[in-house]
């Protein structure tokens, strides 16, 4: 796999002029948003995609600020996102992570509004939601909202950069979130091993620092040494918050001079403090940090080799990307690539190769594989051939037909791209612009114009072992490690390279095996739009209904690009019999991925994707990206499918790696492990990661190979075909699937007895159940509770989405922001096989017993926050998720996924969001209280309750608060004793199952129109 460094030919995909306007734009202005623009770049001056309808206008105001508006009246959420650029890199020594906390800071009150929860509250009541994040050198911060609420949002937001408060009750409390979220990741291998990689650099570069900080870096050890904290986070702030470095992006339906008015005014006076962007022209790794091997141990059993090289930044060379020219060469995985020799002698499995960002002033060129375990005994002969592959590119010498390769399938992706939802897509526009000039903000992150070969040489002379590092990751290493990484207690063993190691990769030559890659014959020709019918239906529609297949097919009126999403659901009556079917099943689809994947990788690289997977109920395939040549790729895929053989080899390394996935889940967050729990509790039938494991000793190579045609030879084909296809050419598609599968395998259709669909427990009125379970690896427990509410029907999916959207920002605002239970904390819906309720998730430090008491308290609390709810506040709610079910899928894919959930659940209700919106509509305060007092609050004569506890092992009596000392906080109802779950099936047996959801459609109709 290369990086994703993307690239674009600019080459009758867009207009480009470097030319800012000025006088003749602004006049047309307000004087007051006039008087502050110093420059400004609009629409016509913006190289776009030819694709795209929405208007631009790039600004530099007189304050220094970058400025991109987006006008798209189609548009149904407005967003807008800031990027600052500074981040934890310029932390104070004695305070890392204090940028990290400033960001956590300015969320909690400005002098303008001064409640804490004012931003989020506002945001909740109108449909939106908001979220930030730093980085090495950014910190980005965005929302997004109802369309027709942007000004309030933005007018709340723009404080943040102008008059945060910093007050010292927020200040105190909101530590605890931070130390909260590092605690989160103390256990995870991914950030244990960044970390490690910082800490081994050289110790005076900033890039050393711990950038997401804790309750030692930023409240012990200042207090220990007199500093006040509060006052740091406002010199910080007032220090690096200048607008000379700050980035705008505002997407809204306004028209361009509609938003330059609003935007403007706002954030005109944010305060010049003529703040360099910093830039580090020293490499982090110097001299003493290079030509070293790190034997890392890990958490979870995985086994990684890292290689990684210094090199200079690559930005700006942009236009040519000699990064990406490597990354596509380095990480191909066709045949003669790097990855195909490696699989081939059962050293690895995956490889990932390319440029990897550093920040301004240095870049990094990595090669990452994970490794068998023959493949560990063989770390200085996978190094070997990776130099062998860097030599054999440097005696090709740079191919100019490879370069317009990518420059024309990255010119493709950019004419042809999907739009993005409001929220990410100004997140990304805010940092690109530190990065493009505003003329290249939109493709300059694709633009590929120049062919610059000596680039591409300069990166390959770096990519030498005197400027190499070397990190080995395996449990292996446990009885060798001798030091350990001061922040996450991350164990290993540093050690220099000897000479002759590096000598024999100095002069390891070339490798007859490894070549360059063919031309790819999947890049697409062919971009017609297949003509709409005018009478065609609104939704999908059954246009074949057989024994064998059932196929359901919409030709795409609203995106209008050659693209298609192929999705086919292959039930088996024998895939989930018992676990040791489970595991046959999945090794089986992992296997054929595994086999198909050089073939497949070049489809992959041409826009067109395709993914093979399990379900309870058989194995689902979907195809997705440019409709040209999906047809040869699914055909190629059901041949191969049908007539596949199990390499031995390969079948002992999958299994062991799967072996090793299952033995990992008990190292994975608490708060997966609840989700997890509660889905074993109230299935119907679940195989567990333990039932799995056990059975993984009974399937054997021969008994794989007997299952294969087993499990294809009785099937029953439900697919969705949606997007640039007509409906012959659809219903050609499936006739060649059935012809596959009844001709190679003979492959007969399960009878109508055989597709079961596994159903939902149904708990009992006044039941409160508790399930419990000891997590060894993580310091912090968690909770997830679960009040199932019934079968989904539409007054009652409205009902609990309502009650889900007046309390999530009380939720948020009381259980975390104010009672710090954790930094994860969150409530909302959830549901299973035709079946929904309420749940909340907290995972902290305190004791579930604890935590249980305080979601109880809430509940309490919100009996009369939602009794109270002036008729104006609760008609806001309402809005706020109507405008939120409302919100239209932004790409084919997601439109698809809508289509695909309804079919999968046998529900088939494709006018779901219609068909609710005007039932919520006619909604009153009334019918909610009495659905959150029939089903949810304490006393509640309906209420089903599950509790599942993940307590840590490291779980102290301290973190066990007694709620009477709670500290004046709201008192919980006095709980019953739970009945507790000592043995899920004993549970599950003892109790009913639901009815599935009835579907809404009349198949017998239906079929009659065929």
């Amino acid at each position: 796999m290369r990086l994703l460094t993307f690239v674009i030919n600019s080459r009758k995909i867009c207009v480009h002029n470097s030319n800012f306007l000025s006088e003749r734009k602004v006049q047309y202005l307000s004087s007051m948003a006039a008087k502050y623009i110093k420059q400004m770049c609009d629409s016509d001056k913006i190289c776009r995609s030819a694709e795209d309808k929405r208007t631009y206008r790039g600004l530099e105001l007189t304050n220094g600020m970058k400025v991109l508006l987006v006008s798209d009246p189609e548009t149904d959420k407005a967003s807008a996102a800031m990027d600052v650029n500074i981040g934890h890199m310029k932390d104070p020594w004695e305070l890392q992570g204090l940028a990290h906390f400033c960001e956590h800071m300015l969320f909690l009150g400005t002098e303008k509004y001064t409640e804490e929860n004012e931003y989020n509250k506002f945001l909740n009541e109108h449909g939106g939601s908001s979220n930030a994040f730093t980085s090495v050198e950014n910190t980005n911060f965005f929302f997004d909202i109802a369309a027709d609420h942007l000004h309030g949002a933005l007018d709340r937001f723009s404080q943040f950069f102008r008059c945060p408060l910093f007050t010292p009750s927020a200040t105190e409390r909101e530590v605890n979130a931070v130390n909260s979220e590092n605690d989160k990741n103390l256990q995870n291998d991914s950030w244990r091993v960044l970390q490690l990689e910082k800490s081994l650099a050289n110790p005076k570069h900033d890039y050393s620092k711990f950038g997401t900080g804790n309750k030692i870096t930023l409240e012990t050890n200042p207090t220990e040494a007199g500093t006040n904290v509060r006052d740091e986070l406002l010199k910080f702030h007032s220090q690096y918050y200048s607008s000379n470095i700050m980035a705008l992006c505002v997407l809204g339906k306004e028209s361009l001079e509609e938003l330059t008015d609003l935007v403007v005014p706002l954030f005109c006076d944010v305060e010049n403090k003529n703040m360099a962007v910093p830039e580090w022209k020293e490499q982090p790794f110097g001299p003493e940090e290079l030509m070293t091997r790190v034997n890392v141990v890990p958490v979870k059993d995985v086994r990684n080799l890292n290689v990684t090289w210094s090199i200079p930044d690559l930005q700006p060379y942009y236009a040519s990307n000699p990064g990406h020219y490597l990354g596509h060469l380095i990480g191909h995985e066709g045949e003669g690539s790097l990855l195909s020799e490696l699989k081939a002698r059962g050293w690895v499995n995956m490889l990932m190769g390319g440029q990897k960002g550093g920040a301004k002033g240095f870049d990094f060129f990595i090669v990452n594989v994970d490794l068998t375990e023959e493949g560990l005994e063989h770390v200085d002969d996978i190094v070997t051939l990776i130099y062998q592959y860097i030599n054999m590119l440097k005696n090709e010498g740079v191919k100019e037909w490879i370069f317009n390769e990518c420059k024309d399938l990255s010119a493709m992706t950019f004419r042809f791209k999907d739009k993005e939802k409001p929220q990410s897509y100004t997140s990304k526009q805010s940092g690109f612009l530190h990065e493009f000039p505003l003329p290249e903000v939109l493709s300059g992150p694709y633009l590929l114009t120049k062919y610059q070969p000596e680039l591409v040489d300069m990166v390959l002379e770096k990519l030498i072992p005197e400027n190499m590092r070397i990190l080995v990751i395996a449990k292996n290493f446990e009885k060798e490690v001798n030091q350990k990484e001061k922040w996450y207690g991350t164990e290993y063993q540093l050690e220099k390279l000897k000479e002759e190691q590096l000598m024999r990769w100095r002069t390891c030559g070339l490798h007859s095996n490894l070549r360059l890659p063919d031309k790819n014959e999947f890049i697409p020709t062919q971009f017609d739009l297949v003509p709409t019918d005018p009478e065609a239906p609104a939704f999908p529609e059954l246009i074949k209904d057989s024994a064998l297949t059932r196929l359901w097919y919409k030709k795409d009126d609203k995106f209008l690009l050659p693209k298609a999403c192929t999705g086919l659901e292959f039930s088996s009556p024998y895939s989930y019999i018992d676990p040791v079917h489970s595991n046959m099943t999945y090794l089986f689809v992992t296997l054929f991925t595994d086999a198909l994947n050089e073939y497949a990788y070049a489809a992959e690289l041409a826009g067109l994707r395709y993914s093979l997977n399990c379900t309870q109920y058989g194995i689902h395939l979907n195809l997705g990206g440019y409709n040209d040549k999906q047809d040869i790729l699914l055909q190629k895929i059901l041949e191969r499918l049908t007539s596949f053989r199990v390499d031995p080899k390969r079948y002992e390394i999958i299994k062991e790696l799967y072996e090793r996935s299952l033995k990992n889940f008990e190292a994975n967050q608490p708060h997966s492990h609840v989700t997890y729990y509660t889905s074993v509790l109230m299935a119907e039938v679940f195989w567990t990661n333990q039932e799995l494991l056990d059975s993984l000793e009974e399937v054997t190579l021969e008994k794989l190979e007997a299952f294969i045609p087993q499990l294809l030879s009785k099937l029953y084909i439900e697919a969705l075909i949606y997007g640039n296809v007509s409906k012959q050419r659809a219903i050609t598609i499936m006739e060649t699937v059935e012809t596959i599968l009844t001709e190679k395998i003979g492959t007969k259709p399960s009878l109508p007895s055989q597709r079961k669909r596994y159903r939902e427990i149904q708990l009992p009125d006044g039941c409160y159940y508790v399930y419990q379970k000891t997590n060894k690896v993580h310091k912090s427990s968690c909770i997830q509770i679960y009040y199932q509410t019934g079968i989904q029907e539409k007054q009652n999916n409205v009902l609990l989405e309502l009650l889900c959207q007046v309390i999530s920002e009380p939720c948020f605002n009381i259980l975390r922001t104010q009672e710090q239970l954790g930094y994860i904390v969150m409530s909302g819906v959830r549901r299973s096989s035709g079946v929904q309720g309420l749940r909340f998730i907290i995972q902290s430090d305190k004791s579930p017993l604890y935590l249980e008491t305080r979601v109880e308290a809430f509940i309490q609390k919100m009996k009369d926050y939602i009794e109270l709810l002036t008729e104006e506040a609760f008609q806001k709610h309402v809005n706020a998720l109507a405008s939120k079910r409302a919100e239209q899928p932004k790409k084919m894919s997601a439109q698809n996924s809508r289509y695909w959930t309804e079919i999968s659940s046998q529900q088939y209700q494709f006018d779901r969001d219609a068909c609710e919106i005007a039932c919520l509509k006619n909604l009153t305060k009334t019918d909610l209280c009495k659905y959150f007092m029939d089903l949810v609050v304490f006393e509640a004569p309906k209420r089903h309750k599950l509790s599942v506890h993940v307590i840590s092992s490291s779980l102290t009596d301290s973190n066990n608060i007694d709620e009477d000392k709670s500290d004046g906080l709201s008192q919980s109802p006095p709980l019953p004793p739970p009945t507790i779950v000592e043995d899920i099936n004993t549970f599950k047996n003892t109790l009913g199952l639901y009815p599935f959801a009835k579907p809404c459609i009349d198949f017998t109709n239906a079929k009659s129109k065929l």
